[in-house]
């Protein structure tokens, strides 16, 4: 039970300690997202080097040849190190939703703690390719498990006044791991390592993850969830001192809503009452994805690397840095400029960025030449890929989890959010197996680069067409605007 000397405070003011302190414990399953997704793009060249080739990686180069070309092997071994994590996203993404209906959003951010910590103790000591592969897919779980239950129990104890910059608080840590990741991988690289210097890299993770464990005894359960599970009074108790004014309503609220929901228990997530949300929730998680940005970060080094770059762990660090800034400014204004002007800004501005990085490289690379001599090229290169992820972060990747957290109502909003996070990650999968092969095929990035550019203007006009705004509505009377209630 929470302790009963928090300080209160209204929504319509400043978050209260113990509001803030449980959004932040839950966020940091996000660094630990962030942090795992990318420091794999420091390992890259080790993979291979390192362990030995594997038999059935040339299968697979000689089957997809007959639709690409002639394949080098080892690219496609590391498309497959690279995708192993994200198979373990998939499968935790399509599970987080029904683990935390059933155990409860806490308990579950508890599990994930686990799995986070096994998983960078298990690569760190990894004895071979298959058990590297295995503890990839662990943290892979861990992944696509926080990217539903972190932003669903953020979401579940902020008031509406405040749900967007503290569910913004789960992209605000996954910058910063992506920021912490990059900078780790460029000290260790600094290091002088040698053999273990990938394994120091992976296994970094184990301190954050054993700080999340610790922490997430300290923060309240759901009081949605416990409203759902007959805890009212504790549900009552976590409103009060989450500065929730008029908690006996709100709980009063939550309970009538719990009780018509279980009305509908056999109602299943895909009918046509839910066909606008279930529409937002694909299109968000594809569309992140089919921006490119995953591929920019988790082939950071490869990307500098294949442009001349002498040195190509220092550019992905200016890559962390603005992602990490622009994420500030984002959260800052989500809640007053709404989530539908942010989405609009961001792809204007990342479907520019993406074709001027596409053109630099058909340019010069198509021509043979290394960018750092081609005439101050690399300088516009890393601009516009900078001025790319400064408008990813300033737009979706704020507003993605706070979307899908919102869109549905409480019955299915574990499933949807499931959902959402399921057709991000899965396309994220595509595009990081496929890429390199892709890359490797033309001869460097730029025909992805523009395919980015191209959906990301796709984007802007479904974006504009056909999304609400969802910013400071209650998620009572989100879904009747919605069409679900």
């Amino acid at each position: 039970m929470p302790s009963q000397s928090a300080t209160l405070s209204s929504p319509s003011g400043r978050p209260n300690g113990f509001l803030t302190r449980s959004a932040i414990v839950a966020a940091i399953g996000g660094l630990l997202f962030g942090f795992d997704t990318v420091v794999i793009s420091g390992t890259t060249q080790a993979a291979r080097q390192v362990f030995a080739l594997p038999g059935w990686i040339p299968s697979i180069t000689g089957f997809l040849s007959r639709w690409f070309g002639a394949l080098n092997a080892t690219e496609a071994m590391v498309g497959v190190y690279v995708f192993s994590g994200l198979v373990g996203t998939i499968i935790g993404a399509a599970v987080g939703g029904e683990l935390a209906d059933k155990l409860g959003r806490r308990l579950s951010l508890r599990i994930l703690a686990v799995i986070y910590l096994a998983s960078a103790l298990g690569c760190a000591f990894a004895w071979d390719w298959t058990s590297l592969l295995a503890f990839r897919v662990l943290a892979g779980l861990g992944i696509g498990g926080s990217s539903v239950i972190g932003p669903m129990y953020i979401t579940e104890v902020s008031p509406a006044a405040w749900r967007g910059r503290l569910v913004g608080l789960f992209q605000f840590n996954i910058v910063t791991g992506i920021l912490v990741a990059y900078l780790s991988n460029y000290l260790v690289g600094q290091g002088g390592f040698g053999g273990s210097e990938w394994r120091i890299k992976l296994g970094v993770a184990a301190l954050p993850a054993l700080a999340f464990l610790a922490l997430l005894f300290t923060i309240p359960r759901s009081p949605r969830w416990l409203v759902m599970h007959g805890h009212e009074q504790e549900a009552r108790e976590v409103l009060r001192l989450t500065g929730e004014p008029n908690y006996e309503e709100e709980v009063r609220q939550i309970a009538a809503d719990v009780a018509e929901n279980r009305k509908k228990t056999s109602e299943p997530l895909f009918c046509a009452k839910y066909k606008l949300p279930i529409f937002l929730a694909i299109t968000i998680g594809l569309f992140n994805q089919l921006t490119g940005i995953n591929a920019l970060l988790y082939y950071a080094d490869d990307i500098f690397r294949a442009a001349g770059f002498q040195n190509p762990s220092a550019p992905p660090v200016l890559l962390g840095f603005t992602n990490f800034v622009l994420t500030i400014v984002a959260l800052s204004l989500i809640d007053r400029l709404g989530r539908k002007k942010l989405l609009l800004t961001g792809a204007a501005g990342c479907s520019a960025c993406l074709a001027g990085a596409g053109f630099i490289y058909l340019r010069f690379l198509s021509a043979g030449a290394h960018l750092q001599s081609a005439g101050g090229a690399s300088g516009v290169l890393l601009a516009c890929l900078l001025a790319f992820i400064g408008f990813f972060a300033f737009s979706q990747g704020a507003v993605i989890w706070v979307y899908l957290g919102e869109v549905f109502p409480n019955a299915v909003r574990g499933k949807g959010q499931s959902l959402g996070s399921f057709s991000h990650w899965i396309m994220n999968a595509v595009i990081q197996l496929s890429f390199p092969i892709v890359v490797a095929r033309f001869g460097g990035p730029g025909y992805a680069f523009v395919f980015f550019a191209a959906m990301t203007l796709l984007q802007l006009l479904v974006v504009l067409t056909m999304y609400p705004e969802t910013s400071g509505v209650p998620l009572e009377e989100l879904q009747a605007r919605m069409g679900a209630g």
